[in-house]
C-alpha cells in the first residue's frame, strides 16, 4: 500500500504543480510505473476545475465560469500538455525528417505553427464546453481529464519512446509500460462514464480512440513512436475529442425529447 501512494504522489508530483511531501522517491522505476494513476490526477483536476465552475457559476455568467475552469486547469498542471501541443505543431508543422522534428521540439520557444495550434485548441475547447449544460459540467471535466490521460497511457503502451538524448525536456518519461499497468488506468478511467448513469455516453470512447491511433499513426510515420510532447498532444486532442462526443450525445438526446414533447 505505501509504495502504491508513493507511485500515486509520483504521478502528482511530475504531471501537477499540486505540493506532494518532499519524501516522494522521483526514481525512474516509479515514474515508469506511476502511470497507471494518471486517470486519478485526471479526476482531482477535473474535479477541481468542476468546482471552480460551480461556484463560478453562482455569480458569473456561464462563458466566464467556462473560461476559469479551463484556467484552474492549466494552473494545476502548469499547462504541461498544452505546452505539448504547441511544440508538437512547431515541429511537425516545420520539420520534415526526423533529426530535424525532435531539434525543434526540444526548443523551448514558440513559433508560429505553435502559437496558431495552442490558439485554435483552446477555442475549441472553450466553445465546446461553453454549450455544455451547465447542470453536467462537473461530470463532463472529470471525465475528459480522466478518459484523455487513459489514452496517453495507452500510447506509452503502443509505441516506442524515440529519444534517445539525455538531455530532453521529457527524459523523466514511461518508456516502457507494462500491459497491468494499462489495464489498471483504463479500470479507473472508465469508472468516469458511470458518473452519466447513461449507457450511450460509452460511445465517445470510439471516436477517442479513432483520434488517438490516428495520431499514433502518424507519430510512428515521421519520428517512429513518441515523446512527451506527442503525449501531451494525445491527451488534449482526445480531452477535446471526448467534450464534442458529450455535447453530440447531450444535443442528439436534447432534439429527442423536444420531438417527443411535440409529437
Amino acid at each position: 500500500m505505501k509504495q502504491q501512494l508513493n507511485l500515486l504522489l509520483t504521478a502528482f508530483g511530475f504531471f501537477t504543480r499540486i505540493p506532494v511531501p518532499f519524501n516522494v522517491a522521483f526514481s525512474q522505476e516509479n515514474l515508469n510505473k506511476c502511470n497507471r494513476y494518471l486517470p486519478l490526477v485526471g479526476l482531482v483536476v477535473g474535479g477541481i476545475s468542476g468546482l471552480i465552475f460551480y461556484l463560478s457559476s453562482l455569480l458569473l455568467p456561464h462563458a466566464v465560469a467556462v473560461i476559469l475552469s479551463m484556467i484552474t486547469s492549466v494552473l494545476l498542471t502548469g499547462a504541461f500538455h498544452e505546452d505539448g501541443v504547441a511544440d508538437v505543431c512547431d515541429a511537425f508543422g516545420g520539420g520534415w525528417t526526423k533529426e530535424k522534428i525532435l531539434d525543434i521540439m526540444k526548443d523551448s520557444r514558440v513559433g508560429a505553427y505553435g502559437a496558431i495550434g495552442i490558439l485554435l485548441l483552446l477555442l475549441l475547447k472553450f466553445t465546446t464546453l461553453n454549450e455544455m449544460p451547465a447542470a453536467a459540467m462537473a461530470k463532463v471535466l472529470i471525465a475528459g481529464h480522466m478518459l484523455s490521460r487513459m489514452m496517453a497511457v495507452w500510447t506509452m503502451h503502443s509505441l516506442a519512446y524515440v529519444r534517445d538524448d539525455e538531455k530532453s525536456k521529457s527524459k523523466p518519461i514511461t518508456k516502457s509500460l507494462q500491459s497491468p499497468d494499462l489495464v489498471i488506468a483504463m479500470c479507473i478511467a472508465l469508472l468516469s462514464l458511470v458518473l452519466f448513469a447513461d449507457w450511450m455516453v460509452f460511445l465517445i470512447l470510439i471516436p477517442a480512440f479513432i483520434a488517438k491511433v490516428w495520431l499514433e499513426h502518424y507519430f510512428k510515420k515521421w519520428i517512429g513512436g513518441y515523446t512527451g510532447d506527442c503525449l501531451g498532444t494525445i491527451q488534449q486532442v482526445s480531452e477535446i475529442v471526448i467534450y464534442l462526443g458529450l455535447l453530440a450525445i447531450f444535443t442528439y438526446q436534447a432534439n429527442e425529447a423536444t420531438f417527443h414533447l411535440f409529437k
